[in-house]
């Protein structure tokens, strides 16, 4: 009998096709680290033009949303990013993939906002402030699923007041006056204290703690 017991979440998980998180680089996390003040121009980010999306999901199926800048600054001297923060207005979260207006979309939007998962009300923004941006040259063994890559970037990434520098690659391109931001990866939503779900032994109730987060900034001066 104990074996039917270990095979039920199998079986179960493929008749749903349980959805994992998408295929994407996983961000490296450590403990916060010291921030120096950025020095050059100030690059401005353009928030109406910028975007942070996310996905999350779950055995049954997925959802997808945005969030928005608030502001921030990238500074740069030579070429060369030398800090920079940006603000994300926890509050503009919203889903992107139930039908408007619709019962289903306020309810996901409303839990998430709510206190199991950002408690927008106590922590209205969240923060990255950038600790290091090197340049990215791939050597041998080195494989990123982020198409064409450029640098990795860390910083300190705040969030409920819990501060962690992560670390991702991204694709930086610099043209005159402005500059342009893409990554995407995968962070373990936990590690900010956001555990609702995140038990595996929950099985079809289970939430997947690996969130995958892509942004698309573009900044002028």
């Amino acid at each position: 009998m104990k074996k039917h017991f270990y095979v039920i979440p199998v079986v179960f998980c493929s008749i749903l096709a349980c959805e994992q998180a998408p295929k994407a680089d996983k961000a490296r996390i450590t403990e916060a680290q010291t921030v120096q003040a950025g020095t050059g121009n100030a690059y401005l980010p353009d928030t109406a033009a910028s975007m942070v999306t996310w996905i999350g999901t779950k055995p049954t199926g997925k959802h997808q949303g945005t969030l928005k800048l608030a502001g921030g600054a990238l500074y740069v001297k030579d070429s060369i990013i030398t800090g920079g923060q940006f603000i994300i207005n926890m509050k503009s979260l919203q889903d992107l993939d139930l039908a408007a207006d619709s019962a289903m979309k306020r309810k996901l939007e409303n839990e998430l906002q709510g206190e199991m998962f950002f408690d927008v009300k106590k922590y209205p923004v969240a923060t990255f402030e950038i600790t290091d941006v090197t340049a990215f040259h791939p050597s041998v063994g080195d494989e990123l699923t982020l198409k064409d890559a450029t640098h990795i970037i860390k910083g300190n990434f705040t969030l409920k007041s819990i501060t962690k520098n992560i670390s991702f690659p991204a694709k930086i391109t610099y043209a005159d006056h402005s500059i342009h931001a893409i990554a995407n990866f995968n962070l373990d939503r936990t590690q900010w204290g956001i555990s609702y779900r995140a038990d595996k032994s929950l099985q079809d109730k289970l939430i997947n703690s690996q969130v995958n987060i892509s942004f698309d900034i573009k900044a002028t001066r």
